[in-house]
């Protein structure tokens, strides 16, 4: 392998179409495509500031490296790639690429990351300004995660997630087949139009969560005091550890809650319309 050890690069392509390529404690300065059409690179301790760095690669291993807000865009259409241990500051990271696996990654801007992607590892991820995360992305499986943004998980598909903090608005809508374990999610419209999402042990709130769900799975989970009309248009089956503010017009299925302030069963309710509700103390905390 190749080694350019202290070093600095400019302006567009300087790198382009290298193999066996490894860098170390170099910076790349602000340009376009640096490290374009390239196999087998390995970084240590590199700084990137230029967009469209790792386009079209395959085999991109980034350890303890820097990507500046202006290296945006930086790994689109790319396999393979490894990050650990690293800062990115840039937006709209990673488009149609495959194969992630990111570990111990901060991303203070992470509007627009991991569009059309698939095979995403993440551990110790996390994530801010992330509005419209995840959209249409699959084959997910993250660990020890935080994100803070609206709009995440649109249209994914595949996807675990293992003690996380989701702050998002209109999350996992027109999800397919989801499961969340020990996570606390936090945003209005949680889930709609969702098919198959499964939340486990799970901590909720906003208003009107989980409606318009098809094979909607709760187990053991809890509401805050703002996650109000739960449930309306859904199939469901349900066991909620909390008091719950109301339930409306589920569509079919189970539920069982330790308590609820209202259940809202009116001349809007869908076809066949048989959930069964069952209130394990009906006196409100």
């Amino acid at each position: 392998m190749k080694e350019i050890i202290n070093h600095e690069f400019g302006g567009e392509r300087p790198l382009y179409k290298s193999e066996d390529l490894h860098l170390t404690d170099v910076t790349i300065h602000p340009g376009e495509s640096s490290v374009k059409e390239c196999r087998n690179i390995h970084a240590d301790r590199c700084r990137f500031e230029g967009k469209y760095v790792f386009w079209e690669n395959d085999g991109v291993v980034c350890r303890d490296c820097v990507f500046a807000e202006s290296a945006r865009s930086s790994v689109w259409y790319s396999r393979n790639i490894t990050y650990c241990n690293c800062q990115v500051d840039a937006p709209k990271m990673f488009r149609r690429a495959t194969g992630i696996d990111l570990e111990n990654v901060q991303i203070p801007h992470g509007e627009e990351t991991f569009w059309d992607c698939s095979s995403i590892r993440l551990r110790n991820v996390q994530i801010a300004e992330a509005d419209y995360l995840f959209m249409h992305s699959c084959d997910i499986d993250i660990q020890d995660y935080r994100q803070d943004g609206n709009y995440s998980f649109q249209y994914a598909r595949n996807v675990v997630i293992h003690n996380a903090v989701i702050n998002s608005k209109d999350s996992f809508w027109e999800s397919q087949y989801c499961t969340l374990y020990d996570c606390e999610i936090n945003g209005e419209y949680l889930g709609w139009y969702s098919k198959s999402l499964r939340l486990v042990r799970c901590h909720i709130t906003g208003t009107q969560p989980l409606c318009y769900c098809e094979n909607l799975i709760l187990e053991d989970c809890t509401f805050g005091d703002d996650a109000d009309l739960a449930f309306e248009y859904s199939t469901v089956e349900a066991t909620v550890r909390s008091h719950i503010v109301s339930i409306k017009n589920p569509t079919s299925g189970h539920i069982t809650v330790e308590s609820a302030g209202e259940v809202i069963i009116d001349n809007n309710m869908k076809q066949p319309g048989d959930c069964e509700i069952t209130i394990l103390n009906n006196e409100k905390p």
